[in-house]
């Protein structure tokens, strides 16, 4: 008999393709994942540890994008067809955009919703059909993140990030210029800096008060994921055998060396997920390990790592994606060999 905490506390579903992402609803009742063939799976908060009772929907001609909508609970997915749906837990499902070119990146607040084909950004209201403005950029956006507040957007380009604020009147871009491949952008919480994954092995970041520029690199592999912890204190990265956290404290991260969590000599970190309740980051690894990994504000050499589930013992491929509900209690993730798993971390075993 398995010892993993997915056996004792989860559950998990393997899917004919690789899952792309994995999200949380807003209201944390449910999980969603879409799978690169298009296929949408619901997971209600009771059916955590019951693979057998996960929804399984067909929006899609190809999946690409997922992230919980500006409603409490439903999910805005994009794909290869050139739709954007609008998937409640119910299983009803809504056309909000159709066109010619592939929707490559989503993203809500409780007010608005974004979502970005080639080189255009659209962004509407929160009930999903008003368009509010369309935003052209230098070329294809590769990434989308709203600040914490909602009121300022970003997207990631070749050559760096167009920055855009929400309410404006008039769409003034504030250029965010680096040469090279971006490939993905986070936030911070308070929005002090904003960083993004290169092509090249390295993370690009900006302060924002004054533009100046921050590069942290050593990777040995393409920073595929991060994530800013609850309070914005460190900034979680995959892309080493290690999670490797960057301080954003102390007048950090320029002149500050990271420091690391969770390290599984020979096997790289392919996702992680700060909780955003506790002092918690979850790590994803290369051949479907995920664990737990608890870290201080001074430091993070003294926390507890807990495996959810081990690569050595069940062969599950990378993994893609990795979620928390809001509230921090249950977990998702998924591979790149269909794999979907999750865990209640809220109660007993």
């Amino acid at each position: 008999m398995s010892d993993e905490l997915i056996v004792q506390r989860g559950a998990e579903r393997r899917f004919e393709s690789p899952i792309v992402q994995v999200a949380a609803a807003r209201d944390g009742e449910s999980f969603a994942a879409l799978t690169a063939d298009g296929e949408l799976i619901l997971i209600p908060h009771n059916a955590l540890r019951n693979a057998e009772a996960w929804t399984v929907l067909q929006p899609h001609e190809g999946g690409l994008c997922l992230a919980p909508d500006s409603v409490p609970n439903a999910y805005l997915s994009g794909g290869e067809d050139g739709r954007l749906v609008r998937t409640t837990t119910d299983g009803t499902m809504e056309i909000l955009h159709e066109g010619r070119r592939w929707i490559e990146c989503v993203a809500s607040t409780p007010t608005h919703l974004v979502f970005s084909s080639g080189k255009k950004m659209e962004l509407r209201k929160a009930e999903g059909t008003e368009t509010l403005k369309t935003l052209e950029h230098p070329s294809t956006v590769t990434g989308i993140v709203f600040d914490a507040k909602g009121k300022r957007l970003a997207a990631s380009h070749y050559n760096g990030v167009s920055m855009w604020f929400v309410q404006a009147k008039v769409d003034t871009v504030r250029p965010l210029e680096w040469k090279g491949s971006h490939i993905g952008l986070a936030i911070h919480p308070s929005g002090e800096a904003l960083v993004t994954s290169m092509q090249e092995n390295d993370l690009h970041g900006w302060r924002l008060a004054d533009g100046h520029n921050m590069r942290m690199s050593g990777y040995p592999k393409q920073v595929r994921s991060m994530s800013f912890t609850r309070n914005g204190r460190w900034l979680a990265t995959a892309g080493a055998d290690a999670v490797v956290l960057w301080p954003f404290f102390g007048g950090g991260p320029m002149g500050k060396a990271p420091t690391e969590l969770a390290r599984l000599p020979g096997l790289f970190v392919s996702a992680v997920a700060a909780n955003p309740k506790e002092n918690i980051v979850a790590a994803g690894y290369e051949d479907g390990t995920v664990v737990l990994a608890e870290l201080s504000d001074q430091g993070a050499s003294d926390g507890r790592v807990l495996p959810l589930c081990a690569g050595q013992v069940t062969a599950r491929g990378t993994v893609t994606s990795l979620a928390f509900t809001p509230q921090g209690g249950a977990i998702i993730f998924g591979t790149e060999d269909g794999v979907l798993g999750t865990v209640d971390l809220s109660s007993a075993s």
